[in-house]
């Protein structure tokens, strides 16, 4: 059972699209299993190229900070993007999701990163910090994934003090005040 903060009103249990595990039922966790069903249902993917609630956890100036990705999909052998969600504006969670494309693998930098809240969507470049489409149908395809993927980087995973200055991003993006 996954642990859910104590600002999230708790509806009960819900049964995992992807992986059938039963989970907490919460606002955040609804609009997570809808995005779940949109890339099987409506964009061709399959559930066993997603792999939901991947997460980082890092610890800086005592803060302990677990940063979720929601969905990390992955196409023949590789992450090829990942999907945060968070309620509100997307802008400002943008780099936090890059920061994560960068360190979550440990052999190469995913090169594609979505940021959403759930009606609406970014589609990052990892590599460069673009952004590449907005919208929910910037969340690309299976089919639109395959004919991508040939031309993206995967690049080198950062190492040494540029992957601690990509988690260290992170730590500060992700942080939660709120239920102190």
């Amino acid at each position: 059972m996954i642990d859910v903060p104590t600002h999230h009103i708790i509806y009960g249990t819900l049964n995992d699209f992807i992986t059938g595990e039963e989970i907490p039922d919460t606002d955040d966790e609804r609009f997570r299993q809808d995005l779940s069903k949109m890339l099987v249902n409506d964009l061709g993917y399959s559930k066993k190229e997603l792999e939901p609630r991947r997460f980082i956890e890092t610890l800086f100036s005592t803060q302990f900070v677990r940063s979720n990705i929601e969905l990390a999909v992955t196409l023949g052998s590789k992450t090829f993007m990942i999907i945060r969600y968070g309620p509100g504006s997307l802008v400002s969670r943008e780099r936090g999701a890059i920061a994560a494309a960068r360190v979550l693998e440990k052999e190469y930098q995913i090169p594609l990163a979505v940021v959403t809240n759930g009606r609406d969507a970014e589609l990052l470049d990892s590599g460069n910090k673009k952004v590449l489409a907005t919208g929910m149908e910037a969340i690309p395809s299976r089919q639109d994934a395959e004919k991508m993927l040939p031309e993206l980087a995967f690049r080198d995973a950062p190492q040494g003090k540029k992957r601690e200055g990509e988690l260290r991003i992170l730590n500060a993006f992700d942080v939660q005040i709120c239920c102190r």
